[in-house]
C-alpha cells in the first residue's frame, strides 16, 4: 500500500500514539538514549506502546472494530490536547465561541476521524516502529517539535512530527505532521467553508450525524505547521 493511501491511518495512529501509558512498556534502549527530553521520551515510549498494542490485539480489533475505536478514543482522551487543537482548527471561527462548543467540535472531529480510519491502522504489519530524529523549539515558546520516522519493513521511512506543549506540567500533543501534512492546517482548510455558512454547533452536529466527513489529508497536499 502506498504511503499516500496510508496517510489517514498514519494520522489516526499517530494521534493515538501521542498518549501517556498508565503502565508503559520499557522504552527501547536506542530511543531512550537519543530522546533524552521528557517530551521526546513521552512520544517515543507511547508511539512504541500503541504500535505494540495494535500488533498484539490485531485479531481482536479486526473482529470487533468498535473495540478498536474505544481503545483509540480512550488513549486520545488522556493526552491529546483536543480542545486546544480544535481552537487551532477553527481558527477565526473560534473567536467568541463557548468552551462547550469547542469541546463538542473537538470530540466530534476526533470521533469522525477514528470511525472512518481506525480500522486502517491495522494495515501496519511487519512490526513497524518509530525512530527518534530530533527535537526543536517552536516559535514564541509555544512548545517543541519532536521529529520521528515511522519505520516499516520494505518501505521508506515516513516522517511523523509531533507538536507538543507543556500544560500544567504535562506535555500534550496539539498537532501531528505526517510527511509535512499538518492535522491542524488540513482540517482548518476543510472546515473553513462549512463554518462560514453554519455555526460551530451545526457543523458539530453534521460531523456526529455523518453528514460531514473528515477528508483524506493527502488530498490537500503539503500543509504548514498549523500554528
Amino acid at each position: 500500500m502506498k504511503t499516500t493511501k496510508l496517510l489517514p491511518a498514519l494520522l489516526a495512529a499517530a494521534l493515538a500514539a501521542a498518549t501517556p501509558a498508565m503502565a508503559a512498556a520499557p522504552q527501547p534502549a536506542a530511543a531512550a538514549t537519543a530522546a533524552s527530553s521528557p517530551a521526546a521520551q513521552l512520544v517515543m515510549t507511547n508511539s512504541s506502546r500503541v504500535l505494540a498494542t495494535l500488533e498484539q490485539r490485531r485479531a481482536e480489533f479486526k473482529a470487533n472494530p468498535q473495540a478498536l475505536h474505544q481503545y483509540v478514543n480512550a488513549q486520545l482522551s488522556q493526552f491529546f490536547d483536543r480542545d486546544y487543537a480544535a481552537r487551532l482548527v477553527l481558527g477565526i471561527h473560534a473567536r467568541g465561541a463557548s468552551d462547550a462548543d469547542i469541546k463538542g467540535f473537538a470530540d466530534a472531529l476526533v470521533a469522525n476521524l477514528t470511525q472512518r480510519y481506525g480500522s486502517a491502522m491495522l494495515s501496519f504489519e511487519g512490526h513497524p516502529s518509530f525512530r527518534f530524529k530530533s527535537q526543536t523549539p517552536l516559535p514564541n515558546n509555544i512548545g517543541v517539535r519532536v521529529s520521528t520516522d515511522l519505520m516499516r519493513p520494505g518501505n521508506d521511512p515516513t516522517p511523523v512530527d509531533y507538536l507538543v506543549r507543556n500544560v500544567g506540567g504535562q506535555w500534550k500533543v496539539f498537532d501531528v505532521m505526517i510527511e509535512g501534512v499538518s492535522y491542524v492546517q488540513t482540517f482548518r482548510n476543510q472546515f473553513d467553508a462549512p463554518l462560514r455558512q453554519k455555526s460551530i454547533a451545526q457543523v458539530t452536529a453534521d460531523l456526529r450525524a455523518g453528514n460531514l466527513n473528515v477528508a483524506d489529508p493527502a488530498a490537500n497536499g503539503k500543509a504548514g505547521n498549523g500554528r
